[in-house]
């Protein structure tokens, strides 16, 4: 590896990073196998609950929210990635780059929000289910992914569109920062601060909380029923086998989220108030874990749930 600049006469350019071509050829290759696993395992999770009657539950509309936003990753996010990261330049034009940055931080904001709205109905389903149907009801469903997407939406092109990632800190940002062949998410201490944590860390305790409240009743449930000591009128409330399936199912759905979407959201938080040291190459590596979450969770459906690995014996075949 070699040091360049992306336009060798352009008097403000940014460096490059020229990598042996050997190099390149695998990362093209590893990265395209990556965006092919995740478009073919996320449209079958969509074609699956699209298609089948007896998937139309509002889980699984909120899995189906969630498999969008990751097939959209898939599809619109990685590739022109692959391309920046690869070449370690952007030489798809500003415009395209501010779409191209709005439209990965509305996936990723879409993916914890319903995420923590699947934490929600697992709440339910399991500490209150009585109630579950009654709240959880389609119209109840099809609300919170429409606003889990608008908020997601206002916040990735509102942010970038309007500047707010640059706001106050405009003459640094273009003196130092902003280059030709750059296409980076550059936040001040204040956007770090409100972005990290209304789009991740707030809504990861959430999660987190709910679970822990959820295993506790499950817990709690099977202990007495282990011992007889569930009065007759409770059995009624108790929870079934499959609800707890689906909510260890789902609790692994955010945890590997949560793992692999840390590193990033960790840096971006440090990194202005470490006068922006944080290495690019450093950030653009831990935001391709991010990007593989979308590719690992139609392979968690596949390896617990049987619905999913019917569904596509059926389609394949």
């Amino acid at each position: 590896m070699y040091m360049s600049l992306c336009y060798e006469h352009h008097p403000n350019s940014c460096q490059k990073h020229v990598y042996l071509l050997a190099i390149r050829v695998l990362a093209f290759f590893v990265i395209g196998v990556i965006i092919l696993v995740t478009l073919f395992g996320n449209l079958v999770v969509i074609i699956a609950i699209t298609h089948f009657k007896q998937l139309h539950t509002p889980t699984n509309y909120l899995i189906l929210s969630l498999a969008v936003a990751d097939l959209l990753v898939g599809g619109v996010v990685m590739p022109p990635s692959m391309l920046r990261s690869v070449e370690s330049c952007w030489y798809l034009g500003t415009l395209f780059c501010k779409f191209h940055t709005s439209l990965d931080v509305t996936l990723c904001t879409a993916s914890i929000l319903n995420l923590c709205v699947i934490s929600v109905d697992r709440y339910y389903a399991v500490c209150h289910p009585l109630l579950y149907h009654s709240i959880m009801t389609p119209n109840a469903t099809a609300f919170m992914i429409v606003v889990c997407w608008t908020v997601s939406a206002f916040v990735g092109f509102g942010m970038i569109f309007l500047e707010l990632g640059i706001l106050g800190v405009e003459d640094y940002y273009y003196s130092n920062v902003a280059c030709e062949g750059g296409c980076i998410l550059f936040l001040s201490k204040t956007a770090s601060s409100v972005f990290t944590m209304l789009c991740f860390y707030i809504p990861a305790v959430i999660m987190i909380g709910l679970y822990l409240k959820v295993f506790h009743i499950a817990q709690r449930q099977a202990r007495l029923i282990q011992h007889g000591q569930m009065k007759s009128s409770q059995r009624g409330t108790a929870v079934g086998k499959t609800e707890i399936k689906a909510t260890k199912t789902l609790a692994v759905i955010v945890g590997v989220f949560l793992l692999f979407w840390s590193p990033y959201f960790i840096c971006a938080l440090i990194d202005p108030y470490i006068q922006h040291t944080v290495p690019s190459v450093l950030f653009d590596f831990f935001a391709w874990i991010g990007y593989f979450n979308s590719t690992c969770n139609p392979l968690v459906y596949a390896f617990f749930y049987s619905w999913f690995r019917k569904s596509l014996r059926i389609i394949l075949l």
